[in-house]
Order: structure tokens, then sequence, then C-alpha cells
């Protein structure tokens, strides 16, 4: 089958219009349009339309795709999927964040009207910040040159 087909019956399968299906992946309701009467869409657009339609590039592109350029989708696919994990490390990180900011105030408060004389929440939030800053430093500074240190290193070994 091929790509606007599977378009076309995608959306009707989910009961969408196409000004609807346009909004969700962000394309205009005449590129759906073109693409339900037979133009061929690029690899942006296909990859929009997959990730609305939570499939894979490859599933979506049809077998005219597939004959054209058989790596191009799969890398896209793998580059979609490395953004979605990047995104769930970085709300991770966030949602940490949050939690040792409002644990360390809330602790701050019971250090405060609990033993005043001793500042022991102070630890706390100094041990649990170090943490935090070092797991930052690694998702936001030194990410990238680990990733590719981990594949040159991977390269130098299967090479041996």
């Amino acid at each position: 089958m091929n790509s606007n087909n599977q378009v076309k019956q995608l959306r009707l399968q989910r009961a969408w219009s196409q000004e609807q299906l346009a909004e969700m992946a962000g394309l205009s309701v005449r590129t759906i349009q073109r693409i339900e009467n037979g133009e061929r869409p690029g690899l942006e657009t296909l990859s929009a339309l997959a990730a609305v339609f939570e499939v894979t590039v490859a599933e979506i592109g049809g077998k005219a795709r597939r004959e054209d350029a058989p790596g191009q989708e799969a890398s896209l696919d793998l580059r979609i999927e490395e953004a979605k994990a990047r995104v769930h490390q970085e709300s991770r990180f966030f949602r940490s964040l949050s939690v040792a900011l409002v644990v360390c105030v809330l602790l701050a408060v019971l250090n405060r009207f609990t033993n005043p004389q001793y500042y022991w929440s102070g630890w706390v939030a100094l041990i649990w910040g170090a943490l935090l800053v070092v797991r930052g430093l690694r998702l936001f500074v030194f990410g990238e040159w680990i990733k590719n240190w981990r594949q040159a290193r991977l390269q130098r070994l299967l090479r041996k």
C-alpha cells in the first residue's frame, strides 16, 4: 500500500478530519490533501505524520519510499527514537530537580523548628545538589561527548 492510501486509511481509522490531522502534525491542510491525492511526501513530512499516528516512518512511507532510500527511514526512525529518549532523560532530570528543591525546602523548615542550632538539612541539600549537578553536567554538557566516545571505543574494539 502506498503512503497516500496509508495516510488516508490511518486518518479515517481515527475518525480525524484533514484539518485535525494537519493541526496535530504541524502541516498544512493542502499538504495532507496532496498526500492523499497521490503526491509523494518528503521525509520530514512522513516523520511528522508517523509521530502523530505513532508508527514508524517505514510503516507509513510505503513501498515507493523504501525503494528510493532504504537507509533513510531507518536513520530517521533512529533519530526520532534518540530524540524521544533525550526528552525523556531531560524530563526525568527536571522532575528530580523539582523534587529535590521541594524536599530540601521542607527539610530546611523542619530543621528550623526542630534544631535551629545545627543546620543538618544543609548537608542533605549539599549532597543532593552535588549529585544533581553531576547528573546535569552528564546530560547537558558531556552527553554528546560521552556518546561519541562510546561509539569510537566500540568501533576500536570491533576492529581488533
